[in-house]
C-alpha cells in the first residue's frame, strides 16, 4: 500500500447529508482560484493551442494522422491530464474511518479535452464534424476508464467564461472520474427509480413525450433528439438535451447518434450564445454509473446552464432555486434564434406548430 503525500487529495463524507467532498490541497496552487472576477487577457499565451503541446502534461489520447508523433502538432482533438487535478489516478482507495467520519484517498481521474488545435472560443464556432470527434473522444475515455474497478462514475462537463470558473478561454471540456456516485447523481437516479417503480415507465421518456405534445418549452426538435427548457428550470434559459430513444449510458451511443447530437449540441449552444450575448455557462453530461447494466429507469442527458444569476443566502440555506425567467418564455425566445451554419452542419428540424 503506497503512502499518500501530505497534499494528496482526499474524499471526506459529511455524516449528516451523506455528501462526499473532495479536499484537493494541490489545487490551491492553481492560479485565479480565489479571485473574485478572473478575466481573460487578449493575446496571452495559450497552452491549448497547436504548437504549445509541451506546456501541457503528456497526452492520454489524441486524434491525429496515423504515424504522427505524440505530444506534437497535427492533432484534431487531444486529451491531457489536468495540471491541477482534483483527484489522482495513482494509489489505493484506503477507505477508513476517523471516529464518526468516513474518508478515503482521493483516487480518480481528472482530464482535459482540448477540442480544437486552433484558438476557438466556443463550441458553436466548431463545425459539426469537429464536435463529432469531441463526442467520440468523450465516449472513448468513458469506455477506457470504466475498466478500472476502483472507479464508479465519470462526469463530463464544460465551463465557459470566467464567471463559470474557466481559467482558459480556448474551447475545452473536462472529465472527472470518482470512486463513488456523486450525491446529485444518486438523488436524480433515486427519483427516477421511484417513478419507474410506481408507474413502470422512465420519467425522462415521459418528459420527452409531454414536452413534444405541448411544445411550449421545446427549443429544438430533431428525429433523434430534443432540446427543451425543463418545466422546473432552476436557472434562466436552462436547457436539456435528451435522446428520444431510451438510453441510460452515453458510452453506448452509435455513429448516427453522434452525427446528429453534434448538430443539436452546436445549435443549442449557438442559440444560447446568440440570444444572451455569449454568457458564461456550464454543460454537464448526466450519465449512468460504470458498474450498472442498461437501466430502464434512467436516461442520459446533457444539461446546459447559463450563469445569469447568483445563488444567495436563501438558495444556499434552503436548497430552493429562484428563477426569474419562466421556461416557456425562455424556450420561445431561444426557438426563434437563428444560428449561422458552419462546416457540414445539417440537421432536420421539425417546425413548431
Amino acid at each position: 500500500m503506497s503512502e499518500a503525500r501530505p497534499d494528496a487529495p482526499e474524499l471526506r463524507k459529511d455524516p449528516v447529508s451523506g455528501r462526499w467532498v473532495i479536499i484537493a490541497k494541490g489545487r490551491a496552487k492553481r492560479p485565479h482560484d480565489f479571485e473574485q472576477a478572473p478575466a481573460f487577457k487578449p493575446g496571452q499565451f495559450c497552452p491549448f493551442c497547436e504548437g504549445s503541446e509541451d506546456a501541457c502534461p503528456d497526452e492520454i489520447i489524441a486524434y491525429r494522422p496515423q504515424g504522427a508523433p505524440r505530444n506534437g502538432p497535427g492533432w484534431r482533438v487531444r486529451v491531457v491530464p489536468n495540471k491541477f487535478p482534483a483527484l489522482e489516478i495513482e494509489g489505493d482507495l484506503q477507505k477508513r474511518g476517523e471516529g464518526i467520519y468516513d474518508l478515503m484517498r482521493g483516487v480518480g481521474a481528472h482530464e482535459v479535452i482540448i477540442e480544437s488545435p486552433q484558438h476557438v472560443l466556443s463550441t458553436a464556432d466548431l463545425s459539426a464534424a469537429q464536435i463529432e470527434e469531441v463526442l467520440w473522444i468523450y465516449r472513448d475515455r468513458l469506455v477506457d476508464l470504466k475498466k478500472d474497478s476502483r472507479l464508479v462514475y465519470g462526469m463530463i462537463f464544460k465551463n465557459v467564461g470566467a464567471a463559470a470558473g474557466a481559467s482558459l478561454e480556448h474551447t475545452h471540456s473536462q472529465l472527472i472520474v470518482t470512486p463513488i456516485v456523486p450525491i446529485n447523481v444518486w438523488e436524480e437516479m433515486t427519483g427516477a427509480l421511484e417513478f419507474y417503480n410506481y408507474r413502470g415507465r422512465c420519467v425522462f421518456c415521459d418528459m420527452i413525450q409531454q414536452e413534444l405534445t405541448f411544445e411550449k418549452r421545446i427549443v429544438l426538435d430533431t428525429p433523434g433528439f430534443v432540446a427543451f427548457c425543463p418545466f422546473a428550470s432552476r436557472f434562466p434559459y436552462e436547457t436539456w438535451i435528451l435522446p428520444k430513444p431510451h438510453a441510460s449510458h452515453f458510452e453506448n451511443i452509435q455513429k448516427h447518434g453522434v452525427e446528429e447530437l453534434s448538430g443539436v449540441l452546436r445549435q443549442t449552444i449557438g442559440k444560447i450564445e446568440t440570444a444572451l450575448d455569449r454568457p458564461a455557462y456550464h454543460y454537464i453530461l448526466h450519465n449512468s454509473p460504470f458498474d450498472t447494466p442498461e437501466l430502464y429507469h434512467y436516461h442520459w442527458h446533457i444539461e446546459v446552464i447559463p450563469r445569469l444569476t447568483k445563488p444567495a443566502g436563501f438558495e444556499w440555506g434552503s436548497g430552493f432555486y429562484i428563477n426569474p425567467v419562466g421556461p416557456e418564455e425562455a424556450a420561445a425566445f431561444l426557438r426563434d434564434v437563428e444560428v449561422l451554419a458552419q462546416g457540414r452542419q445539417s440537421i432536420p428540424v421539425r417546425e413548431s406548430g
